[in-house]
């Protein structure tokens, strides 16, 4: 008797359930195979930084010390932004009581770097992801490629730990569930983001937008409504109530009549080149998708700033804009009959990876290409000997130089407020050459009138100064 082959219950043309599965977890893979890369490349330049003492701006000591009262059960009383400072004031970040955790068991400023770090890399799986499903492997890798090295992340990265660090992958993972159609978990995850920092309420008012525009769903404009309300509540009641000022402090930042007057000011040079190079990344792709509104929001606050830091491609504030024109990208080239080929698909892919290289020249990855000479420890040995001066848990302070390194184990000041008498007090004296030993004790004495100061540690690259009885 002749054996018969079973009949596949698989629809004609469909493909079978293995093959779909098989498909599925090729392009999970791929995607964590991204992930982790894009970690390893992050944290490996925020290791050369730390070991450097490249310390970029106060910031990671101010969320090092969040992270410690949150790790302890406390408010996050940040002495580096004035004494008894809460920072719940001065952003709305209520999302940032995560860290707690975390930094309990690493109880380090570096844990930060990680944690943004993971972060980022987990965004990078999400938009790779939906990439190679999208595109297909090698299109979708390139893409991927191209996100993780995207210039926003990697002024971010540069900059160091910030709350954004946590709207990234909210982002990434909110249009990444819009774009199939996943319209319960693309809420959810755009929802979260008014936890993260008060001007992301207005995002999330755009996504809620795009979102009812595809769907044809009110849960778009309810999602829209909870945006508004919570940009609502936080600038004009939560930050005004915690704030020492009694006010959303950078409200004062918004110079709309400033624009009135001068229109023109809206093309200046940072901000057309921001602009620009936020087209320039997708090879312009992200133009043909509605996806792209939603960088609106975070472009109003920063152009109408009358700061021009805000402007420009540094630090960390282009980061949101990353996962929004990437899934913009993908998004034309997936659903854009005109755009739609193979073909297209490829050279897409393959340009958006080659420009996001060529860029790394000018931006913070450059700086890998030689980093011996971009991160020098020449001084280490200083910095150490002048942390090693000051024992742990007293009253400094100090400059942003080692700022970070003292604030797991000090209760740190800045210099450049008005704080109480320290125990000790650390400077950087480098770029002053010829300053006497004794410069950091007298400069002490004179803003504490009342105490002395005596010179414990000074070796021309640092001074420390001691507070003694008299």
């Amino acid at each position: 008797m002749t054996a018969t082959k079973e009949s596949d219950p698989s629809p004609a043309g469909s493909p079978r359930l293995p093959a779909v599965l098989g498909a599925a977890g090729s392009s999970s893979a791929l995607a964590g195979l991204l992930g982790a890369g894009a970690f390893v490349l992050y944290t490996v330049y925020s290791w050369l930084q730390w070991r450097s003492f490249a310390i970029r701006s106060w910031d990671l000591g101010i969320f090092t010390q969040l992270a410690r009262d949150y790790a302890h059960f406390q408010a996050p009383i940040v002495s580096i932004k004035g004494q008894g400072f809460n920072l719940l004031g001065d952003h709305f970040h209520p999302i940032l009581v995560v860290l707690g955790p975390v930094y309990r068991v690493f109880p380090s400023a570096f844990t930060l770097l990680v944690v943004q770090n993971l972060l980022f890399a987990v965004s990078v799986a999400v938009v790779g992801h939906l990439a190679i499903k999208r595109l297909g492997r090698i299109p979708g890798v390139c893409v991927g490629i191209g996100y993780a090295l995207s210039w926003g992340l990697q002024s971010a990265v540069d900059s160091q730990f910030h709350e954004i660090a946590f709207a990234v992958p909210l982002l990434a993972l909110s249009l990444c569930a819009l774009m199939e159609e996943k319209w319960r978990q693309a809420w959810i995850w755009a929802a979260l983001l008014v936890f993260v920092k008060e001007d992301l309420g207005l995002t999330v008012f755009m996504v809620g937008l795009v979102m009812a525009h595809r769907s044809r769903r009110p849960a778009g404009l309810w999602l829209a409504a909870w945006g508004v309300a919570w940009f609502v509540l936080a600038t004009q009641v939560i930050l005004p109530a915690m704030n020492p000022g009694s006010a959303w402090a950078y409200q004062g930042q918004l110079d709309i009549a400033g624009l009135l007057r001068d229109p023109a000011s809206l093309f200046q040079g940072d901000k057309v080149a921001t602009v620009l190079l936020l087209a320039a990344i997708t090879a312009g792709l992200s133009l043909f998708s509605p996806l792209a509104l939603i960088v609106l929001p975070t472009l109003a606050w920063r152009f109408l700033s009358d700061l021009p830091v805000y402007w420009g491609q540094e630090w960390q504030y282009s980061a949101v804009l990353m996962p929004v024109v990437f899934c913009a990208a993908i998004d034309a080239l997936s659903r854009r009959k005109v755009l739609d080929s193979a073909k297209l698909r490829l050279l897409s892919g393959a340009a958006l990876a080659l420009i996001a290289v060529a860029l790394c020249g000018q931006f913070a990855f450059g700086r890998l290409a030689d980093p011996g000479q971009s991160f020098s420890t020449v001084n280490n040995a200083a910095a150490v000997s002048a942390l090693d001066a000051v024992p742990s848990g007293v009253t400094v302070e100090t400059d942003i130089s080692l700022m970070s390194y003292l604030a797991d184990r000090t209760q740190v000041y800045w210099v450049g407020n008005t704080n109480p008498p320290p125990d000790y007090v650390l400077m950087d004296v480098s770029g002053r050459p010829g300053t006497p030993d004794s410069t950091t004790a007298t400069e002490a004495e004179s803003r504490f009138p009342g105490t002395r100061f005596i010179t414990v540690h000074a070796d021309g690259h640092f001074q420390v100064a001691r507070q003694v009885a008299q």
